[in-house]
């Protein structure tokens, strides 16, 4: 028999539903849904299944609860920019609050309160507001029940941020954390770059495999991938390398114990967000590419349903590569499903070096319908050399430095700079159009 708190608990969210179909706060038609698949974080969660990340989804059947039994606690998202809000909407579980504020901030450190209330019954809060920030916070001071504060979703409308026709910033890098930590200051070549990625403030971090050496083991993990990039754990969408999986508990399984459901959304190491006008695909190129495999087909059909109009996916093992590991045809069923959809950009790890190819096809024949490659491995392993002929695609090849792919994404087309930990930028992808 269902406990009364899950009865009550299914009771709202089928009434959240209705109210979300019936009712839409008047005046703000015209305003947009900017927090959805933004990156989210909360002073605390009730368990690993209950993250931040869970009320800013888009789906009414997962949510963020905080620990039970503790005030005031509180869940906030990024916008991805400044954004001019006009409505808050939030489906509260059983566990809401009786006492909070919803707060805007432009930097994440100061906030400004948009509306409060002592007499929170629950339910659904559908507010309308007026305030201008990236960040937005939903401050619990006092619980309604003895548990903790739930939200099923936590939804903010209005104009601009990572969206509304602007552009926004991912840092990209693979081949990271070594067997130093933050303690270790710039002697560590991860902290380091974790320093650039930090001055970069992207909305999302998109690492592409080898994450952590030389196991990819949770103890690991914890003790130098942690102390590094982990700060920015709440904004990265991971992918898997081979060094993840020589973990001796399981093919990936201290990577998939660190970073949690953000790595598995649906129970696979493969996955694929969205954010303004681009759809990000992440594989992993340590499970089977071959044509007719499940990640392949997962693929195809993923993209089959995308809306958005453009595409940019990554995973460790470069196909086309001049570097020490060579060409490795792995992932060629996934790069010809990427180009008949029309993707504009793959970037692999792997080879501890960075090369930038012009669009090609999968058989490696130039064409501005192709994708374009970026290989950047240098996140802060060691660096490798040049070993193989030059592609004939290859236009920059760089190695013996560690930094960040910095990548502005528009919605028609992308730009980047491939910058070195010490703040140079060693180089510069055009600005390039979207298929």
């Amino acid at each position: 028999m269902l406990s009364r708190r899950i009865r009550a608990a299914v009771a709202l969210l089928a009434a959240g539903m209705l109210l979300q179909i019936g009712q839409a706060a008047p005046g703000h038609a015209a305003d947009g849904l900017i927090s959805q698949g933004r990156p989210a974080i909360a002073s605390s969660v009730e368990d690993a299944t209950l993250t931040a990340d869970k009320a800013v989804d888009g789906a009414a059947t997962t949510r963020w609860a905080s620990a039970e039994g503790a005030d005031p606690q509180w869940i906030r998202v990024d916008l991805g920019g400044q954004a001019t809000i006009s409505r808050v909407r939030l489906s509260w579980e059983v566990a809401h609050a009786k006492a909070y504020r919803v707060q805007v901030s432009a930097d994440g450190t100061s906030w400004t309160t948009l509306y409060s209330t002592s007499s929170g019954d629950g339910g659904v809060d559908d507010l309308s507001v007026s305030g201008s920030g990236r960040h937005v916070r939903v401050y619990g001071t006092a619980r309604a029940t003895p548990y903790g504060y739930s939200l099923w979703e936590l939804e903010v409308y209005g104009k601009g941020g990572g969206d509304g026709g602007g552009s926004f910033v991912v840092a990209a890098a693979g081949d990271i954390a070594g067997t130093c930590d933050a303690g270790d200051g710039t002697a560590c070549a991860h902290e380091r770059t974790a320093r650039l990625v930090e001055s970069i403030d992207p909305v999302y971090v998109l690492t592409m495999g080898d994450n952590q050496y030389d196991d990819g083991r949770l103890s690991e993990y914890r003790s130098y991938y942690a102390t590094t990039w982990g700060r920015f754990k709440h904004k990265t969408r991971p992918t898997p390398g081979n060094h993840e999986y020589y973990d001796p508990a399981g093919g990936a399984a201290g990577y998939k114990a660190y970073f949690g459901s953000v790595a598995t959304p649906a129970g696979k190491t493969y996955y694929s967000f969205d954010h303004g006008n681009w759809h990000f695909v992440a594989l992993d190129s340590e499970q089977s590419m071959s044509a007719g495999s499940a990640q392949v087909t997962w693929l195809k059909n993923d993209l089959a349903r995308n809306t958005r109009g453009c595409v940019a996916a990554y995973w460790h093992h470069p196909l086309f590569n001049s570097g020490s590991k060579g060409y490795n045809p792995v992932s060629l069923p996934a790069w010809r499903a990427l180009h008949a959809a029309g993707a504009d950009l793959i970037l692999n790890g792997h080879d501890h070096v960075y090369e930038r190819f012009r669009p090609q096809d999968p058989d490696g024949r130039a064409t501005p319908a192709g994708p374009l490659a970026v290989t950047a491995g240098l996140g802060g392993a060691d660096t490798y050399t040049f070993e193989h002929e030059v592609h004939p695609n290859s236009l920059v090849r760089l190695t013996g430095l560690h930094g960040v792919l910095k990548l502005t994404l528009s919605d028609t087309g992308f730009s980047g700079q491939l910058v070195q930990d010490d703040g140079r930028v060693r180089d510069t992808i055009p600005a390039t159009a979207c298929h």
